[in-house]
C-alpha cells in the first residue's frame, strides 16, 4: 500500500504556468483563500502573475454587491484576496462585451460593466454564460516560481467548458481526476491529515 507521504512527494507536472491555465492547490494547502482550490491564470510574465479563485461561492448574489444592477440571478465568487473591494468577470461572451480579452479558447476577461448591464436589462445574457468574482489572486516576480517549486501547487491545461459546467463544490476533484495518476488519490485525502 501507497504511503499518504510517497503519493504527496510527487513533483509537479511539468506543464508551465501560464494564461488559460490552472493552477490545483495539493490537499493540505492550509491558506484560508487557496485551500483546495482551482485558480485560472488570466496572465503570467515576468512581473508576476494573476487569476481568479474559481470555485469559492458566497453566499451573496450580484444585486447584493451591485445595486444599481437589474435582477440577475448570478452567484458571486471569491476571486482571491487581492483587490477585494473590486468586482472581476469572466464570461463565453467573447467580442460581445466590449473591452474584454480571451484567456483561453471560448473564455474571455472582463470588458465594459455598462455592456453587461446592458445585456442584461435586454436578457441577451444569462449567469451560465457569466461569472463574477469579488478580488482576484496575484503573485509577484518568483513567487509563483517558488510556491510550485515547494508543489503547493499543479499546473494543468482546461477548457471552457471545464471551467464554467462543473459546479464550484466538484471542480478541485474533477480537475485532479483529469490529471490521473497519483493526483487522482489526492481528493480522498481528509482536509486536515491530523485527522488521518
Amino acid at each position: 500500500m501507497r504511503k499518504l507521504g510517497d503519493i504527496l512527494s510527487i513533483k509537479t507536472n511539468n506543464i508551465e504556468p501560464g494564461k488559460g491555465k490552472i493552477l490545483i492547490s495539493e490537499p493540505f494547502l492550509g491558506d484560508y483563500y487557496f485551500k483546495r482550490s482551482v485558480v485560472l491564470l488570466a496572465d503570467h510574465n515576468e512581473e508576476g502573475s494573476f487569476g481568479l479563485i474559481l470555485n469559492k461561492p458566497l453566499d451573496i448574489k450580484l444585486g447584493e454587491v451591485v445595486h444599481d444592477f437589474p435582477n440577475f440571478e448570478a452567484v458571486v465568487y471569491l476571486g482571491g484576496p487581492v483587490e477585494s473591494d473590486n468586482l472581476f468577470f469572466i464570461h463565453t461572451m467573447g467580442d460581445q462585451i466590449e473591452g474584454s480579452f480571451e484567456i483561453l479558447n471560448g473564455l474571455y476577461w472582463g470588458g465594459k460593466m455598462e455592456v453587461v448591464k446592458e445585456m442584461m436589462l435586454l436578457k441577451k445574457i444569462n449567469p451560465a454564460q457569466i461569472r463574477f468574482y469579488i478580488g482576484y489572486s496575484g503573485w509577484s516576480p518568483n513567487q509563483l516560481k517558488e510556491e510550485l517549486e515547494r508543489n503547493a501547487w499543479v499546473v494543468s491545461r482546461t477548457n471552457t467548458k471545464l471551467l464554467m459546467k462543473t459546479n464550484a463544490d466538484q471542480l478541485w476533484e474533477t480537475a485532479l481526476h483529469r490529471l490521473g495518476g497519483d493526483y487522482s488519490f489526492w481528493p480522498k485525502f481528509p482536509i486536515d491529515p491530523m485527522q488521518n
